[in-house]
């Protein structure tokens, strides 16, 4: 008989109780066998400890239908009063002077950084814990990004490594709030002060999160959300820039606009289109269902942060599952994802990999990082060296410069941080109580048959 596949009763009537191993076993550990070790892991036949889904997301309400066919039978499609609408309102929201609403949140950070004139040459500081569309705007504005460690507890950029990179090519410092969590604003502020750098906020996560009660996005020069249809807040694809500055707010419109000048800033002497620009806009009927989208954030934000703290409560009872934190400047997460350290170690080795498996036969919809991270840091990914090869890069940058360039920018608390992420979308956090119990359970159930299960 495979001792594998019998209950502890089985094993421990058909294995000799003289053993040493198992004597040690349940003298070290008597607490963790006897909890769920009789029950077979669903990714081993037995039954999982949910079958029913968790929230869907994005949810669809007859609010939506409402806003949108109003805009349909308009025949205005594109950006107009809608759109300007939906900016004041996120405005409101978020407690910030000015809104622009654009495409998607990669062009937000595109337009921000080409308002602020990054280009070639320039080096622009960031985290390379995040996803690919904070790097891309970089990239292309044929600068270089400068990549710095995260901090291991909150997972956000490390300000105390910051100020060692900043050169005298730096331009802009653009942090960002991964996973919902919230970057040391302050700190890094200061640097950015001293310095006379400017500051660009990647919040495509954060909405609504908050440093000392003022809202992610409105701490910098600029900020920068994202309203794709995984996001807290989405209209399907979409974004914004926030902003205090009048006249920089001016630059981003009229980049987002072709270049057509905009407000009491813009040149009016050098014809309909003075400055490069691109075509960023958002459109009518994205602005009418964010709009209504905006009329439950709260509430959800709300429900996300009661249900992270619940199972944070719970996870911290597992060795191995180590919660992200915060810093004690977060008055709010945002939770855009729930993310934890697996610490393959204390599962008596079982890969995360083989962990993720167990979990969704279980029921627990979990991933490594929600597609955001993939396990590759952005300091380590395809992109940089397709660049570096291009004629512009080979012509603005030094060999030298290029071929050190890897070696500078070695991020080791990053590079172990995407081989231990495990986590949930927001949409599992917007259930109830017994939901967090079930992901709690299922983790629960792994752990006590990790000997069974590596």
């Amino acid at each position: 008989m495979n001792s594998r596949y019998l209950t502890r009763r089985q094993f421990l009537i058909t294995t000799s109780a003289g053993t040493a191993t198992l004597a040690t076993a349940e003298r070290t550990a008597p607490a963790v066998l006897v909890r769920n070790s009789a029950t077979t892991p669903a990714i081993l036949g037995g039954q999982p400890i949910r079958t029913k889904p968790f929230h869907p997301w994005p949810v669809w309400r007859e609010a939506d239908a409402s806003a949108i066919l109003p805009v349909l039978r308009s025949g205005v499609w594109s950006r107009g009063k809608v759109v300007a609408e939906a900016e004041q309102r996120f405005a409101q929201l978020m407690g910030a002077r000015h809104c622009l609403a654009t495409a998607n949140g990669t062009n937000a950070i595109i337009t921000s950084l080409r308002a602020l004139g990054v280009g070639a040459g320039d080096e622009v500081i960031t985290t390379p814990y995040t996803f690919v569309a904070t790097i891309h705007p970089i990239l292309l504005a044929n600068a270089l990004p400068v990549f710095v460690d995260i901090d291991p507890e909150t997972w956000q950029i490390d300000p105390e490594k910051i100020e060692a990179r900043v050169t005298s090519h730096t331009a802009v410092i653009l942090p960002v709030h991964i996973t919902g969590g919230i970057c040391d604003m302050d700190r890094i502020n200061a640097i950015a002060k001293k310095h006379k750098l400017k500051v660009v906020e990647d919040a495509c996560e954060a909405h609504l999160g908050e440093w000392k009660h003022r809202k992610a996005g409105t701490l910098g020069d600029l900020g920068c959300f994202s309203f794709q249809t995984g996001k807290i807040l989405t209209c399907g694809e979409g974004g914004a820039i926030l902003g205090t500055d009048e006249r920089l707010m001016d630059r981003c419109y009229a980049f987002h606009n072709l270049g057509r000048p905009h407000g009491k800033y813009m040149p009016r002497d050098k014809g309909g289109h003075p400055i490069l620009a691109s075509k960023c806009r958002m459109a009518e009927y994205q602005a009418s269902i964010l709009m209504t989208q905006m009329d439950k954030v709260v509430e959800e934000t709300r429900r996300r942060s009661e249900n992270a703290a619940y199972l944070t409560s719970k996870l911290k009872q597992i060795a191995g599952t180590v919660p992200r934190k915060d810093y004690p400047g977060v008055t709010q997460t945002a939770f855009y994802f729930y993310g934890f350290r697996y610490k393959k170690e204390h599962f008596n080795g079982l890969p995360r990999d083989k962990f993720l498996a167990a979990l969704t036969a279980e029921g627990i919809p979990a991933s490594k990082g929600l597609g955001v991270i993939e396990e590759r840091p952005m300091n380590k990914e395809g992109l940089l060296e397709d660049a570096f090869g291009s004629k512009a890069f080979q012509k603005i940058y030094s060999r030298e410069k290029l071929a050190n360039y890897r070696a500078e920018n070695e991020c080791p608390q990053s590079d172990q941080l995407c081989e231990e992420t495990v986590g949930f979308h927001q949409r599992v956090l917007l259930g109830t109580r017994e939901d967090m119990d079930d992901i709690y359970q299922a983790i629960l159930k792994i752990y006590d048959n990790r000997h069974r299960l590596s």
